[in-house]
Order: C-alpha cells, then sequence, then structure tokens
C-alpha cells in the first residue's frame, strides 16, 4: 500500500472531519421535543441575534419576555436586554435587529414587553423591574411615556394599594398589558402584588395617569397571588389573565378585576407568564415539577394540555434550566416557539416538525 503524502493526508483528514461534523450536525438538527402535533425543533439559537445582543454579560443578563405584532401583515417580535437595547424579530422569523433604545431603559432589565394600538399608532410597553418605572415607546424606540411609581395619596382604587404607596412602599413591575385605554401592571416581585392600572388620557401628545382600579394583592384567597408575575389578555378578548408564579396557576379576571376562574398548572411549574394564539396557549415554567431535567414549556389546546416540550433535556441547550417567557408564532403554516431562559439568560426558536 502507498503511503500518502502529507498534503494527501491533510486533505483526507480534512474531509472526515467535515463528515463527522455533518454527521453531529445532523443529529442535533434531528432532535425534537414535545407531543403530537405540537412537537418542535431547534431552528435557531442565541447566535441569531445581533451582535450587541450576543455580548456574554448581555445575554447572561436576559430576564424579560416578548410581544409580538399580530396585525395582518405584520409579525415582528419585540424585547429587550438590558446592556443592548430593544430588539426585533422579523416576521418570517430569519433575521434580527436593534432598535433604537432610550438610555434610562437601555442598561437596565424590562421584565417583559407589550405591543399595542391606538388611534392607529402602535406602542410598546416595558416594565422595569430595576428602575421602578413603566416605559412606553413607539416601535422605533421613540421615549413617549414613563410612569413612575404612585404618589403617596394617589387614590389606586383598593385602601391596601393606596395605603402601600403612602407608606413608601417599592414598586415593582413584572409585566404590562394594555385594554380598553388603560394600562394594566403587575407588581408581583414586591409585598404589593397587586395589579394596579393607569389611564391613557391622550397619544398625541402622549399622557398617562395613575387610575383607582386595583385588584388581586398576596395572599392565599380566590384571586390573589403568590407572586403575580405576568400578565396577558388574550386576543379577542376583554379579559385579563394572571400567572401565579408561587401556585402554579393561571388566574382570570374581568377588565374590571372581578375574579373569574383558576386555569390549573403542573404543581411547581412556576409559570411565568401565558401567551394565546389560535386554539393554543403556551406557559413558559421557570422550574417545573422535576428540577433535575430543566424546566419545560407547556402547549395547551382550548385549557388542555397537550404538549410538553423540553429544552434543555431533550434539544440539549442546556441553559435553559429556567423559563422565563415563551410566546408562539404561525408562519408559512407552522408554528414557531420563541423562547428566553433565565440565570443564565438564552435565547432560541423552535420551529414545528412537520
Amino acid at each position: 500500500m502507498k503511503r500518502l503524502t502529507v498534503s494527501a493526508l491533510f486533505v483526507l483528514l480534512l474531509a472526515m472531519s467535515w463528515v463527522l461534523g455533518l454527521d453531529r450536525s445532523t443529529s442535533a438538527a434531528s432532535k425534537t421535543s414535545g407531543q403530537g402535533k405540537m412537537t418542535f425543533k431547534v431552528l435557531y439559537t442565541s447566535s441569531h441575534l445581533p451582535s450587541e445582543a450576543q455580548v456574554p454579560d448581555v445575554l447572561k443578563a436576559a430576564h424579560g419576555g416578548f410581544a409580538i405584532d399580530r396585525r395582518p401583515g405584520k409579525g415582528e417580535t419585540y424585547f429587550a436586554l438590558p446592556g443592548a437595547g430593544i430588539i426585533q424579530i422579523s416576521s418570517d422569523l430569519k433575521s434580527t435587529r436593534m432598535i433604537s433604545t432610550p438610555p434610562s431603559m437601555k442598561d437596565t432589565n424590562m421584565h417583559n414587553a407589550t405591543i399595542w394600538y391606538s388611534d392607529g399608532g402602535a406602542y410598546l410597553t416595558f416594565p422595569g423591574n430595576q428602575s421602578a418605572q413603566v416605559v412606553t415607546t413607539t416601535l422605533d424606540g421613540k421615549l413617549v411615556n414613563t410612569l413612575k411609581p404612585p404618589k403617596p395619596g394617589t387614590d389606586l382604587g383598593h385602601p391596601h394599594a393606596s395605603d402601600y404607596f403612602a407608606g413608601a412602599g417599592n414598586f415593582v413591575p413584572t409585566d404590562t398589558e394594555y385594554l380598553d385605554g388603560m394600562i394594566y401592571v403587575a407588581t408581583g416581585y414586591s409585598k404589593l402584588d397587586y395589579v394596579l392600572t393607569a389611564k391613557v388620557l391622550s397619544t398625541n401628545p402622549f399622557k398617562a395617569e395613575w387610575h383607582d382600579l386595583s385588584f388581586g394583592g398576596k395572599g392565599t384567597g380566590v384571586g390573589q397571588f403568590g407572586t403575580g408575575h405576568g400578565i396577558t389578555v388574550p386576543g379577542g378578548t376583554r379579559r385579563v389573565d394572571v400567572a401565579d408564579r408561587l401556585y402554579s396557576e393561571i388566574d382570570r379576571f374581568t377588565r374590571t378585576g372581578q375574579y373569574i376562574s383558576t386555569l390549573n398548572m403542573p404543581f411547581g411549574s412556576l409559570p411565568c407568564d401565558i401567551d394565546y394564539l389560535d386554539d393554543y396557549a403556551i406557559v413558559g415554567a421557570l422550574r417545573g415539577p422535576d428540577t433535575s431535567r430543566g424546566a419545560p414549556i407547556y402547549i395547551l389546546e382550548n385549557d388542555k394540555l397537550i404538549s410538553t416540550v423540553m429544552i434543555k433535556e431533550d434539544l440539549g441547550l442546556e441553559n435553559f434550566t429556567h423559563i422565563h417567557n415563551a410566546v408562539l408564532r404561525k408562519h408559512g403554516g407552522k408554528y414557531y416557539v420563541i423562547a428566553q431562559a433565565w440565570n443564565p439568560g438564552d435565547f432560541a426558536i423552535l420551529e414545528q416538525v412537520s
């Protein structure tokens, strides 16, 4: 047998490494998680984000959530990372870009994101859990309003909520939603744990002020929270859903704060938020009942659990020990999951398996 020259040996090794790398890539791409029609594979990881967001300290600090523009012909998704700013994911999911971000919110954490529409305009509202303020911008990042903590003496509609700020209680917004001219603000990281409301008086110029409606409160009673973490208005409804992380449930209210019902999640799952699309709902869990497996993403159809997606265990994304937020997108007839991990932070987009 003839000896291989050095150059021939190099080419052979290069070819072998390419084949082996292809095999590993193919193997990774073939990993799936979930059950039935809601089974998913990894489409993009954090390398899909703009370079400003891939800085280790930035991505590691991820502790927020997503807002999707669900208007016909749209589909862009928005979220913010501390140290980077507002990021937009394109409607086809193929690209991401940075949005000009106000200095007051760029270097602090925005714990979630909400998109809403009024008078033909579209707005993004972010709860600053570290900065103790609720920030509203246009879709291109122009700052239009900052809601600061309610001043002592402000009538918030419930004596306990009003007295809390009269006693200099801390304001820690964890999520926001918009409905019928009102911004709803969850405060589950504080002893207050009420959903507060602010009324949008106008958008040109933009004016908003705290309103005399609040509900919930920390406790074990019906309609109270252990940690009112995420807040969602399901599309086409006037209902306000609050993810009670501590008690592993989704509590549902009328727009005036009257308790309706509770959707129970698996015990110990610590749900952070809920998002709705078509007949489906998606819930990102901070921990999950089995802490050794990484956190699950639950997908429900008409309030019944039909699929559990395990990003860390099944798909091999090691940083997804805790899921802080997950939302559903539909594009080209397929469903997609956009997910964010916490502690450490990470990002992924999953694609439905045909």
